[in-house]
């Protein structure tokens, strides 16, 4: 059954994370994204600065976050989704954070995501293209990375969901990891199989897509069931903004930027039967505070309009 869910950011807090997740339920919403990204910033790694919060042990970590998945309960909010934090290997970094990255950070996300009952957490592939000369080497880079994590994975009943992204090359953008989907299931597929449970998916964001070219229905149809968990957002097709669907156009008719019209093909055709999760944080703090509430509802309008368009009869 099709549900509907947003992100924690700007909604969740750590001082009463309960009161949080009960304005995600009034809001219409039965699952989240966590943001655990949140907790140790990417514009901070690529500067090389690292926060002590990893630092903290299972235990204290534990203790932290079990108010969070307490409080998600309580307000019947299910935590389908996280993400880790990127990137977890950065090229010229000092060796002992990108150790730190890699053998604290990563495990200590996926016990935190085993705590929050969570099944899918949500990876960037490493981008390396232009400091190892191929895409294949920095693929090499990235399936390492995910073979360090895959045993705790399998262990814990967790999906590592890779995620289509962008990169930039002087004033503009391009693709970036995980952006040739025949690629990504044959990389799903031999993974999967060598650990005999689906310790690999795919995570599908709309806005990362829309801002590299790649069209929609012919991505979503190659992935198929290896499909797990979406990044639903808008933007102009210049910056990754994060914002609501139909909010920009390309004609004075008003036409869409972005393709919903494949998407919702696309989502049809594969019977998709997850969760159209909304990866639209910022939307939030471009309202008035006191319109959060609206603003959220507003969010799972959109969603229950894609979810009754992938629901009713095929499109002709």
């Amino acid at each position: 059954m099709i549900e509907i869910g947003v992100q924690s950011k700007n909604v969740v807090f750590d001082d009463n994370p309960a009161e949080g997740f009960k304005m995600l339920h009034d809001a219409g919403f039965t699952c989240c994204d966590f943001s655990l990204n949140e907790y140790l910033l990417n514009t901070d790694l690529y500067n090389y600065n690292v926060n002590s919060f990893f630092k903290k042990s299972d235990a204290e970590l534990e203790n932290y976050f079990t108010p969070h998945r307490d409080g998600a309960k309580a307000a019947g909010i299910r935590i389908n989704q996280m993400h880790m934090p990127y990137p977890t290997f950065i090229p010229g970094a000092p060796k002992e954070q990108n150790d730190f990255l890699w053998n604290e950070v990563a495990p200590k996300s996926m016990r935190i995501c085993k705590l929050m009952d969570c099944h899918n957490i949500v990876i960037h592939g490493l981008k390396l293209k232009r400091h190892y000369g191929t895409e294949a080497a920095e693929w090499t880079k990235t399936e390492e990375f995910i073979r360090s994590i895959a045993p705790m994975a399998k262990e814990m009943d967790i999906t590592i969901c890779m995620e289509n992204l962008y990169n930039g090359l002087g004033n503009h953008l391009v693709e970036g990891p995980c952006c040739d989907a025949s690629k990504a299931v044959e990389r799903i597929e031999r993974i999967n199989d060598d650990y005999g449970a689906e310790v690999l998916g795919f995570c599908f964001d709309t806005g990362h897509a829309n801002l590299v070219g790649i069209d929609f229905e012919d991505f979503l149809g190659k992935l198929g069931p290896h499909l797990k968990v979406l990044h639903i957002h808008d933007n102009d097709g210049a910056a990754d903004l994060h914002q609501l669907p139909f909010t920009f156009a390309k004609t004075r008719e008003n036409l869409p930027s972005t393709d919903w019209n494949g998407f919702i093909k696309a989502l049809k055709k594969i019977s998709f039967d997850q969760v159209l999760s909304f990866e639209t944080a910022p939307v939030l703090t471009t309202f008035p505070d006191e319109m959060k509430l609206q603003t959220l509802s507003f969010i799972n309008q959109i969603g229950k309009y894609f979810k009754e368009q992938i629901i009713k009869s095929p499109i002709i």
